[in-house]
Order: structure tokens, then sequence, then C-alpha cells
């Protein structure tokens, strides 16, 4: 059975006062309201982890994790945080590939496949992203490019391997575009993705791992999203910097 996700990608938000209030408010609320058995992580900055650790505690599934990490376990790379160091401060998952990494920071798939392997070679799980602009979409190429994106940097890696890793859909030209992606898009472009790691690897394999919609998912359209038979829970980016709304997301798998 595949683990159903709700992952809150904080980006650049909150001071450290502000995320531990925010983190402790969704840690409350998930205890005290959840009836399912839904992974929830939250990925704050880097500046919060040790703290948002320290209040996650020995919660059973709540769980920690981190905005990227360097492809390299050390050196002399100024601003960067390498993969050991996300582990020693209780990070269990981070994500690798966001549609904002690429854009604004030039991240091709080749080095993301290296980000990847690092990741697992530190125990950490990835979240790796993938989508497609508005143009890629108009001009029907979603489905090349998102399997492009997959072959580069996850089908170096060995079938044990590959089964550890999350994989986040982002349909980048429904988010803050005004534009929106259905349910049915949603579904359509997960089992899509499913259906290219089966034919790497198999069946078995493909359906042991979990994708997450990273399309602005909120309180109204959770259901519905998390309802597809391809759509295991979702990567959320605006909804899981207010407690009330991201709570309310995980419990659309009640």
């Amino acid at each position: 059975m595949r683990k159903k996700i709700v992952a809150g990608n904080w980006k650049m938000n909150c001071t450290l006062p502000e995320g531990k209030k925010l983190a402790s408010e969704v840690i409350h609320m998930v205890e005290d309201e959840l009836n399912n058995d839904a992974d929830v992580i939250l990925i704050p900055p880097f500046i919060h982890l040790t703290g948002i650790h320290s209040l996650i505690g020995s919660s059973e599934n709540i769980f920690l994790g981190a905005q990227n990490c360097h492809q390299n376990q050390s050196g002399a790379f100024t601003g960067e945080v390498s993969a050991a160091m996300l582990v020693s401060v209780g990070a269990t998952y981070v994500i690798l590939g966001h549609s904002e990494r690429r854009e604004y920071f030039h991240e091709t798939d080749e080095l993301l496949a290296e980000k990847v392997s690092f990741a697992l070679e530190n125990n950490l799980t990835p979240i790796f992203c993938c989508g497609e602009k508005l143009e890629v979409r108009e001009a029907g190429k979603h489905e090349d490019l998102v399997s492009m994106q997959i072959e580069k940097a996850l089908f170096g890696l060995s079938e044990d391997q590959i089964k550890k890793v999350v994989i986040a859909y982002e349909p980048v030209w429904a988010i803050g575009t005004g534009k929106t992606a259905s349910a049915e898009q949603a579904q359509e472009m997960h089992a899509f993705i499913r259906e290219q790691i089966a034919k790497k690897y198999s069946q078995e394999t493909a359906d042991s791992i979990s994708i997450l919609y990273g399309g602005s998912v909120k309180p109204e359209n959770a259901k519905e999203i998390f309802s597809q038979p391809d759509v295991d829970g979702g990567l959320i980016g605006g909804a899981s910097l207010k407690s009330r709304d991201f709570t309310n997301i995980v419990k659309a798998f009640d």
C-alpha cells in the first residue's frame, strides 16, 4: 500500500518565532483531529529545522523535511547545506527539483540526478519534483517533458533505490497564473508518470511509489484531487502557511 502524504513547503516564509508558532499549531491540530494514516511533512526554511524537530518530538505521523540540499557531502560551497547536515538536525525528507529551483537557480536534471543519489546515500527521502510550464502544456509536449525529467534524474537509480523516492508533479502553468488544473488532469499526469516507471522498472515498483500533486491544492479542492486513484497526496505551498487550511487539507483523506 502506497503512503498517503501531505507535505507543506513553506518556501522563504516565516521568521523563527512565526515558524515555531505555525508548526506548533499544525502539530496540535493534526494530533487532535486526524482520522487517517497520512504522513504529514513540515518543510520550513533551513533555520527552522532544529527548533521544529524538537516540537515534532516522537510524533508517529509528522515528519521534518528540507527544501533543498547540495550534491556534495561537504566542502567549500558557501551558503549550501549537505544531506548529512539535514539528517543531523532530524530531517527525513528533502525536496529536489522544485520548479522554483529549476527556474531561478537553473538546476538541471543532470544536477538533480546527483542530488537524488546523495540524498538516498544519507537516508533522506527525496521528494523529486517534475512538471511543465504553460507553453509546453499548450504545445502538447507536457508528457514528453515530464518523461524526460524523470528519465534523466531518476532512471539511473536501481529498482530498490527508486522505491525510496517520492515524486511530486507540479503543473507550473496552474500555479499563480489564474489557470486551474482539474482533478482529471492531475490524475492523467500521475497515471502517465506511474506508467513510465512501470515501463522502466516494473508495475510492482510503479505501484509502490507515492506521487504527490503540487498544483495549488486548497481545502476546497483537496478531497476531489486526493480521491483520484493515482494521486497519493499533495505538496502544498501557500495553504501550508495557514495552520487551519493545511490541517483541513490533511483531513481530506479522512
